[in-house]
């Protein structure tokens, strides 16, 4: 296997649903394409080791389909089995870092391998260790889970509250139910997903806003509320709202589209639009989730 050379520019690369390259990337992009899913029983769970290449979604369907349960609320999410750590995905009450006991990665800079057990993997939301002190210098090969025997459904969320005596695979169908609803399908329109973080604030600046927008949505999380981007950025009026080639979804305005003819520069002057007025509205700070990167690599806005 080559060195991975620092002086050289190197962008790792899932299935790429959570990525938007704004212009020309000047280097080179390696991409995960490992395949394969073992499975093994114990008395309490169903353990898989899962290749990093595999596809995110087809895996849920696997294991839904052989009985192992735990993962069905993480239905239709985009991409590869190998970025789920990174991002520590998660939907409809669910975060991926309650079900990975390990993780492997090969050091591009020296060649070798390493497991990193759960506990080293500094999971937080949407949040992990390779997104910071190990960011864009490891491969992930494989990602190890334990789906416990003793199934508890997770229906906390909107729409799943509704679910009558629900199952697994009633959990898996309507998620995949709202999911197709609510946004749109990359392959038809052009889109990176969720384009921002749902931000968190004190107990005390949400008291604060509650009082002066008493409808405001709020969900308690270990380190305050978790408010939904998406209202907020619909409370600014930028459902349907369009920027040069790119738009502000009218059903989901967390997800930015592609009419078409979109440049990197009106991806970053809408979104740092959205990001002002919402921060001048509420002070409250919203934080893209999508990687964004330029010529020489992530950037920031």
């Amino acid at each position: 296997m080559a060195r991975y050379n620092p002086s050289q520019s190197t962008y790792i690369l899932g299935g790429g649903s959570n990525t938007i390259f704004l212009e020309d990337f000047d280097g080179h992009i390696l991409i995960n394409d490992m395949r394969g899913i073992c499975h093994h029983e114990t008395e309490d769970h169903h353990r898989l080791s899962v290749s990093g290449g595999e596809s995110w979604h087809d895996f849920v369907t696997k294991c839904t389909d052989m009985g192992w349960y735990g993962l069905e609320n993480l239905a239709l999410i985009p991409g590869s089995v190998g970025a789920s750590p990174i991002q520590n995905i998660g939907a409809y009450g669910v975060e991926v870092c309650e079900f990975i006991t390990e993780v492997e990665y090969i050091d591009l800079t020296t060649g070798t391998q390493h497991t990193l057990p759960n506990a080293e993997c500094q999971f937080g939301y949407r949040d992990s260790v390779f997104k910071h002190s190990l960011a864009d210098t490891v491969l992930i090969t494989k990602v190890h889970f334990a789906l416990p025997k003793q199934w508890v459904p997770v229906c906390t969320y909107g729409e799943l509250r509704e679910l009558e005596k629900p199952t697994a695979r009633k959990i898996y169908d309507k998620v995949i139910e709202i999911r197709r609803s609510k946004l749109p399908d990359p392959s038809i329109l052009g889109n990176a997903g969720s384009f921002y973080k749902n931000p968190v604030v004190s107990h005390t600046q949400f008291n604060s806003l509650k009082a002066k927008w008493p409808v405001i949505p709020g969900f308690q999380v270990a380190n305050g509320v978790k408010i939904p981007a998406a209202w907020l950025i619909d409370q600014c009026g930028f459902k349907g709202k369009s920027k040069g080639g790119v738009r502000c979804h009218p059903t989901q305005p967390l997800v930015l589209t592609n009419t078409g003819k979109a440049t990197g520069s009106d991806v970053i002057s809408l979104a740092q639009d959205i990001i002002g007025e919402v921060y001048s509205k509420f002070s409250v700070l919203l934080e893209p989730e999508v990687r964004l990167v330029g010529k020489e690599g992530i950037i920031s806005i």
